[in-house]
């Protein structure tokens, strides 16, 4: 085959490379889907929805009234006999005993039981949240992964057909064999970032199988294309929406309000609790045929907070100050989120300015170039290392494009995550 021949092949080859990737011909996977499927299947979200509604059963049971006591006695049984006939004071007794908490401790402790099954759920909501942004940022590093993949096995076939016009050139005398080398080692290093790629696309692979707590070598096939999420709020207004939205910070909020419950729980602690009893004692008719009456008895005990400098006083003081850390610690997890959302916006907005530069400037620019380097090379003006640099450089730039493009996705998943409501 002549040199001339397989520079034809060459340049048919590169001409027919589109810039735009071939579609991919496999079943490809539904972000949406993977997100249910997630949310469905994930154990450790699951987990916290089980905690959740066992903190909900609490509710009722910090509103109940303590169990009754029953009690049962023999009363005055005299010892040198055991009968029941012998004393007129010698009966058999039965008690019923109620603890009544002063009017408001139930209510109270209720309240707190409440509040702490409110900040697990939203923990749950924030565990979701976090879920799917995992999911998000496991799908398009996937795709990403696959582009890379794609780009560089066509990069690697053109520089196998220049090794190949190379060696063809040098064999005959018009070539130098450092064209020859130079071509073969970027085929090596094709070779080794494509065994890179492969690599790590196997690992996030098995990364998202595990969210969506699948088979972990489930076969992950190849993402279809896409365009990115229209965004278009103001940084105000996605504050405002973080403070609003997100469990997180929401959480903290039930934190604050179950703090100051206890607090005012601790306070009635200095009331006293009442209990109030009744008590039924049978007696037996004595043995000298005296007749006896049963007895109906009732009592009703206080209890007394005499050690209220050594107990309730401390219990206060206690709740006061971790009432007082989880404000400060609501008012740190405020300014975080705050800085969450800000940088995620920055970032959401540094690649949106960068997708429309690939977009309109930079890919544009770079098809231009190689149709004209095609052009010239037709007709002698160009040499075709200068040809294929273009094509390879079309290609990187497409990489990158799409680099960016996930950057974005991501970026949005994080802003998401942050304040806690999907765009």
């Amino acid at each position: 085959m002549s040199i001339r021949t397989i520079l034809r092949s060459l340049i048919i080859i590169i001409i027919i490379a589109s810039p735009s990737m071939a579609q991919d011909m496999e079943k490809s996977l539904n972000l949406d889907q993977m997100i249910n499927e997630a949310l469905k299947n994930n154990p450790e979200y699951i987990s916290f929805q089980h905690q959740w509604h066992a903190t909900e059963a609490q509710i009722p049971q910090a509103g109940a009234l303590p169990d009754p006591t029953l009690g049962f006695a023999l009363a005055n049984l005299p010892v040198n006999s055991f009968a029941f006939d012998q004393e007129p004071m010698t009966g058999k007794k039965i008690s019923l005993m109620q603890m009544f908490p002063f009017p408001g401790k139930l209510g109270t402790k209720q309240d707190i039981a409440d509040y702490q099954a409110q900040v697990v759920g939203k923990q749950v909501e924030e565990a979701g949240n976090m879920l799917i942004k995992n999911v998000k940022s496991a799908y398009f590093t996937i795709f990403i992964l696959d582009k890379s993949i794609e780009i560089v096995e066509r990069n690697k076939g053109l520089m196998q057909q220049f090794v190949q016009v190379a060696e063809t050139k040098y064999s005959v005398g018009k070539g130098l064999q450092q064209d020859v080398l130079k071509a073969q080692v970027e085929v090596s290093k094709l070779t080794d970032k494509l065994i890179s790629l492969q690599q790590k696309r196997t690992s996030v692979a098995l990364r998202l199988n595990t969210l969506l707590n699948r088979d972990i070598n489930s076969p992950v096939p190849k993402l279809a294309d896409f365009e990115p999420t229209p965004f278009q709020l103001s940084i105000e207004a996605v504050q405002d929406l973080g403070t609003n939205h997100r469990p997180l910070l929401t959480s903290w909020q039930f934190m604050v309000e179950k703090s100051k419950s206890a607090t005012k729980l601790a306070r009635m602690n200095y009331l006293p609790d009442i209990s109030v009893g009744v008590a039924y004692t049978q007696r037996n008719d004595l043995s000298s045929g005296m007749k006896m009456y049963d007895f109906f008895s009732t009592e009703v005990n206080v209890s007394v907070p005499l050690y209220f400098f050594k107990k309730q006083s401390k219990q206060i003081e206690e709740t006061q100050l971790t009432a007082n850390s989880i404000e400060d610690r609501y008012q740190q997890v405020k300014n975080e989120i705050q800085f969450q959302i800000e940088d995620a916006f920055n970032e959401l907005h540094k690649n949106a300015t960068l997708i429309d530069l690939y977009k309109t400037g930079i890919i544009l620019q770079a098809t231009q170039a190689l149709k004209s380097a095609q052009s010239g090379y037709q007709v002698d003006k160009v040499d075709f290392l200068t040809l294929l640099n273009n094509q390879v450089t079309l290609f990187n730039y497409e990489t990158e494009y799409y680099r960016v493009l996930t950057d974005y996705e991501k970026a949005l998943a994080e802003l998401e995550a942050a304040v806690g409501v999907r765009f």
